[in-house]
């Protein structure tokens, strides 16, 4: 059986290998591994078989499996900017510009001709100078740094349990789709994950496990955000009592994002939260509100699944996350210009190390 934290990292680096080298999903109740390598689905049973002689013999086979996915040409792409990265719709540097990949954003490769390559990074697709992209291995090097696994969940409702166990005290329930950031693959059984900004554990047999990359836009998701951002502006400025009003939507927005990611942490933690997104917010390289910012494609996982809509709306956020939303908003970072963060536990990149999380 695979257990503790020092397992994750090995295995963590073989999943990415094998998730972005073939350009594949990770399937949590798949069966079969050894089949067609281009449309692989791989189950946690064959990775991990508490069966077949222990970690050594798991991590053995899994290995086996990546150095034949190895074998083929990775079709992994990362942007090489500290920015973002213009996307056309053809390749030449007079195109139209069909959108945007910001920094540490990612994409799967469909062609490359003439010093371009033509990506496909969430609904985003489009061509894209080589000077501006990673391939191969410094493309899986960044990924394994920035990226990080997520289950998504694959019944209609989904208890998750605060023990890896069916006895288990019940913490809350998912639905069909929703998504959770993976802390831990334990067993064949059971996957630990971030939920409400604690660990928490969901059986494996009813979720899929994926690999995730941040994900560029497209010029019309951009459009229109701004548009919504400037006629939320226009009435701003016609109404003190709006202007008021959106300010306060900002507070409570950011202030349900950082329960959402670090309720369960120090005040310091929430605030470094807060300070990241602030930092997207001030940086001209990523959307220039704070809506815009948690709300962007494939950023934030607790946006992706609509958890933080769901705080939003039902106003259940602490006393300390309002606070530390509203000393972000003013300026203040813990964090220095840190633009990501991740659990501790799941990745390697180099940060500023505040409870849980890493922060660069």
């Amino acid at each position: 059986m695979l257990r503790g934290r020092s397992i994750f990292p090995v295995l963590a680096g073989l999943l990415l290998s094998l998730c972005m080298l073939c350009g594949m999903r990770i399937q949590a109740a798949a069966s079969d591994t050894r089949g067609n390598m281009d449309s692989l689905n791989v189950g946690i049973s064959n990775i991990i078989d508490p069966g077949s002689g222990g970690n050594e013999d798991a991590i053995r086979e899994l290995t086996q499996i990546v150095e034949e996915a190895a074998a083929n040409k990775s079709d992994l792409v990362m942007a090489d900017v500290q920015m973002a990265l213009n996307v056309r719709a053809e390749a030449t540097e007079d195109s139209e510009k069909v959108g945007l990949l910001y920094k540490d954003c990612g994409g799967r490769i469909l062609e490359q001709k003439d010093g371009w390559t033509k990506i496909e990074s969430g609904d985003l697709v489009g061509w894209a100078s080589d000077e501006y992209l990673l391939f191969d291995e410094d493309a899986e090097a960044l990924a394994s740094e920035v990226g990080n696994m997520i289950v998504t969940i694959e019944t209609e409702t989904l208890r998750v349990r605060q023990e890896p166990n069916t006895d288990s005290e019940i913490l809350g329930l998912l639905s069909q789709d929703d998504a959770l950031d993976v802390i831990e693959v334990l067993d064949e059984e059971w996957i630990s994950v971030a939920f409400d900004s604690d660990v928490a554990y969901v059986s494996a047999e009813y979720v899929d496990m994926n690999f995730h990359i941040d994900e560029g836009e497209t010029m019309a998701v951009i459009k229109k955000r701004e548009e919504e951002a400037e006629e939320a502006k226009k009435k701003a400025l016609e109404d003190t009592n709006a202007a008021i009003i959106a300010e306060e939507d900002d507070l409570r927005l950011l202030a349900a994002l950082i329960q959402c990611e670090a309720g369960s942490e120090t005040y310091q933690g929430q605030l470094a939260v807060g300070a990241v997104v602030m930092n997207r917010v001030r940086s001209g390289a990523y959307p220039n509100t704070i809506s815009g910012v948690i709300y962007a494609s494939g950023q934030f996982t607790p946006a992706m699944n609509g958890k933080v809509a769901k705080t939003y709306y039902n106003g259940n956020v602490s006393a300390s996350c309002y606070q530390a939303a509203q000393d972000a908003m003013a300026g203040a970072t813990n964090v220095g210009d840190a633009t990501h963060f991740r659990r501790a536990a799941t990745t390697t990149h180099e940060g500023i190390l505040i409870d849980n999380q890493i922060f660069w």
